[in-house]
């Protein structure tokens, strides 16, 4: 069921510029248009900050003269990236992350015992953590962990054939897991090689500092970009086991 979810997640990631562009046109038609109850309209964009040029200067002249009684909310997680224009012509309302004792706190009276751990696997966005909780998607995680734990002993073969082990429909979506712990994983390295703590993953803090020891950080940072590059290429045509097994690969590679 998680890899499911998960997979329509990972899709959705790859069409958000296409709804936002067709929403940001599809709301300056209904702001324009007579309420059908003779009432107030309100638009929402969100994340409006993927709208891209095209989007935003058609939702420009609407909000540089909205009509009466209509009401835009642009809600953006990175604001700064929205066009000057756009912030310029806006009310500015702030919506602060909750604090970490907060989130813990509350994920915790949803009965969650192991909250600490899944709001750092989150990035401490407790929404997220609730969908982390499956015990299923925890148990897969832990295999991961445990063998990225032990680069010298890990088989990027067997561990890479585990994506396999779901349905056909199923495995880019346990690839993308894959990379997205392997993510997590190698920031988490980085910040403890730099004396930090580890915030994805709190609960693999002393096989984190004994590795921090023998990491090479160029080769570290420079695998860790090569990551990020390849999580977005998941939803393309591939062969999953593949991919994992080459990651892994290079992932024993920043060790010398």
């Amino acid at each position: 069921r998680e890899s499911k979810n998960y997979m329509k997640a990972v899709l959705s990631c790859r069409i958000f510029i296409v709804i936002v562009l067709l929403f940001a046109f599809g709301a300056v038609g209904f702001a324009q248009s007579t309420s059908a109850r003779g009432r107030g309209k309100v638009v929402v964009v969100f994340p409006a900050e993927q709208m891209n040029g095209i989007a935003a200067n058609a939702l420009l002249k609407t909000l540089e003269e909205p009509p009466p009684d209509t009401y835009l909310l642009l809600v953006a997680h990175q604001p700064a990236r929205l066009p000057a224009t756009i912030r310029s012509r806006c009310r500015h309302v702030p919506a602060p992350r909750a604090t970490t004792a907060q989130a813990q706190a509350w994920l915790q009276a949803q009965g969650l015992a192991n909250a600490a751990s899944l709001l750092g696997q989150a990035g401490g966005a407790p929404l997220v953590a609730v969908t982390l909780a499956d015990p299923a998607l925890q148990q897969e995680r832990r295999v991961w962990l445990d063998a990225l734990a032990a680069p010298r002993s890990m088989s990027p073969v067997a561990l890479a054939a585990r994506i396999d082990g779901a349905p056909r429909e199923e495995r880019k979506a346990r690839l993308a897991l894959g990379i997205d712990w392997l993510i997590a994983w190698t920031a988490d390295l980085g910040r403890v090689a730099s004396g930090g703590a580890a915030a994805f993953n709190p609960d693999f803090a002393a096989p984190l500092a004994e590795l921090a020891r023998v990491v090479a950080p160029k080769a570290l940072f420079r695998y860790h970009r090569s990551l990020l590059r390849q999580r977005m290429l998941v939803a393309h045509p591939l062969q999953p086991r593949l991919v994992a097994e080459m990651v892994l690969l290079d992932y024993r590679s920043v060790f010398p």
